[in-house]
């Protein structure tokens, strides 16, 4: 029975040690606000910022993973070239080792429950006053991950893991097949770090093992090794379904790290030899070392710090090979289908916080802007089609699209809902509305454009002819009409309006509006003068009021940018 309470202690303690990382860094983004999704795009004019700039997110958000998969969401969006990326992700991988270092202090022989429990009070005051509430959130997350680490090691101590004989046998077991024990730890290492999508809990768990005298300490750096790779995973699966260039950028973090592990298991054992002798620790292959847990804790940090930091010193000098390297083997291919109606950069993960998904979505928004945009295009192409052949597909191609857009209204609403569930800032709250408000207007956009085949459908089908006055004034709609769809989609790419281009946007709307009025009025003076029949006049300003009633939507989506950016 009390093996079975410290086996569920030692997964709780697991569990707690993530749940206070993912805390801990949303609300360090909630405290940097917006500021923290432009960092990237504006610091990373050369090799050494993009470095410096990643190992700062990433040391700031505690979350290797959470920046690396922002990283690839801008290069897919074209805010970041694919040497920038590859400048970031290795800043990155030297930002993950100050976690290890938190470990050393968390794992240390100063018991930090107490400071820890101070803390969490402070905390839930701040989070409960309202005052510095983001704040609050931060340090109850550091909190809970330092008692998450604390409570590992003393139920660790407890378990006596160097007195039991079978955890023993497996361990000298595997540990005496020289460079293939370090490849069956490296594959170790990378598959639970893939599983849990976190290389801090692996860490822990590896410092624990060591620290206890069970696992070698060239087992446990080869469990390290496979942490690396392990954590590369993850942005490559989110990357999947993303653009090519974003797959690069994901496909760049693990060859970089691939070779990272080449070149130091060819020189393993001196390079161990040497971190080891650093701290006093004698070194010897497959022999757990018995030393202080606190100086087998800072060899495992060091050794995580100090090769990441050498294979960025090495590779940071060959990021445009690099950059051709990934492009063979990513090749590019054509587009996507138009009909996917996958999504491009929303994703998830138990590691990915609310804040940075919020970026993500406004860029989901985007694709779905452009979704209507073509759609406009293919409604302009089925005007003015004459052959049934090719109108059929044309109708059956904006059929497709709209069933799309809904889709697409559907998941990005059910995701801004998941996103809203999670702890965000009041500003990031206010950017779920506008974005729910948004979605929901280009979802009409495309309702939209489907009535207005439709109408052009029954138009070709009864074979209604109309005048050259009639064409002109379609065409001169669907004009205005272009102009404003393509407003809107630059201002949500920029996810931005100026004052001008509001104003400019507001003279559009009124123009078509006072452009719909005229035609109305002069389309019941043609039927009473009979220059068409009522059929063809009843038509034809069917599609006019649905092109106007486009305009509505496209210039509701304008005011909710306007609005979003204003009240910022």
């Amino acid at each position: 029975m009390q093996l079975v309470l410290q086996i569920i202690t030692l997964i709780g303690s697991v569990a707690m040690l993530m749940y206070g990382m993912k805390v801990m860094s949303e609300g360090l983004q909630k405290m940097a606000g917006s500021k923290l999704s432009n960092v990237l795009g504006t610091m990373t004019t050369n090799r050494v910022s993009g470095v410096l700039t990643g190992a700062f997110i990433t040391a700031a958000i505690q979350s290797s993973t959470a920046t690396t998969v922002m990283t690839v969401s801008f290069v897919s969006a074209g805010i970041l070239s694919l040497a920038q990326a590859i400048s970031v992700i290795m800043g990155a991988n030297i930002g993950t080792t100050f976690t290890a270092w938190i470990m050393v202090l968390g794992g240390g022989s100063f018991d930090l429950r107490l400071v820890v429990y101070a803390t969490i009070v402070l905390a839930v005051a701040l989070i409960y006053t309202k005052k510095n509430a983001n704040l609050g959130d931060f340090l109850i997350g550091l909190s809970l991950m330092l008692l998450g680490l604390t409570t590992l090691k003393i139920n660790a101590t407890e378990m006596h893991l160097d007195q039991m004989t079978p955890v023993r046998n497996f361990f000298i077991a595997t540990s005496s097949w020289g460079y293939g024990s370090y490849f069956l730890y490296l594959l170790v290492g990378g598959i639970l770090t893939f599983a849990v999508q976190s290389s801090a809990a692996i860490m822990a768990i590896t410092m624990t093992l060591c620290s206890t005298h069970v696992l070698p300490i060239d087992m446990g750096i080869s469990l390290v090794l496979g942490e690396n790779i392990g954590t590369t995973i993850t942005s490559n699966i989110v990357a999947l379904s993303a653009s090519v260039q974003a797959r690069r950028a994901a496909m760049a973090h693990l060859v970089f790290n691939l070779f990272g592990v080449v070149w130091v298991l060819c020189i393993f054992r001196w390079f161990v030899g040497g971190v080891c002798e650093l701290w006093g620790v004698e070194f010897e292959p497959g022999i757990p070392s018995e030393v202080s847990p606190d100086k087998l804790n800072a060899v495992l940090a060091t050794f995580h710090t100090s090769f990441n930091v050498t294979n960025t010193l090495i590779l940071i000098w060959f990021v445009p090979l690099l950059e051709k390297l990934v492009t063979l083997i990513i090749p590019s291919k054509p587009e996507q289908k138009d009909t996917d109606s996958q999504l491009r950069f929303i994703s998830g993960g138990l590691m990915s916080t609310s804040e940075l998904s919020i970026l993500q979505a406004w860029k989901e928004v985007h694709v779905f802007a452009i979704r209507t945009q073509r759609m406009v295009g293919m409604i302009h192409d089925l005007y003015h089609e004459e052959d049934d052949t090719q109108f059929t597909k044309i109708f059956s191609r904006v059929e497709k699209y709209e069933g799309i857009c809904d889709r697409m209204e559907y998941e990005i609403a059910q995701y801004l809902n998941q996103v809203a569930d999670g702890r965000l800032s009041d500003q990031s709250k206010h950017e779920v509305h506008k974005m729910l408000r948004i979605v929901s207007e280009l979802e009409s956009v495309g309702d939209a454009n489907f009535n207005l085949s439709r109408y052009i459908r029954h138009k070709h089908d009864s074979h209604i002819q109309y005048t050259e006055y009639q064409d002109k004034n379609v065409e001169m709609m669907m004009y205005l009409l272009n102009g404003a769809e393509a407003k809107m989609v630059q201002a949500l790419e920029k996810v931005n309006i100026t004052e001008d281009e509001f104003m400019e946007m507001t003279n559009m709307e009124n123009e078509i509006n006072n452009f719909r009025d005229e035609l109305k009025t002069k389309n019941m003076q043609h039927i009473t003068d009979k220059e068409y029949d009522y059929t063809t006049g009843v038509n034809y300003m069917d599609i006019i009021l649905e092109l106007e009633k486009m305009g509505d939507y496209i210039i509701n989506v304008e005011e909710a940018i306007y609005e979003h950016k204003h009240d910022k």
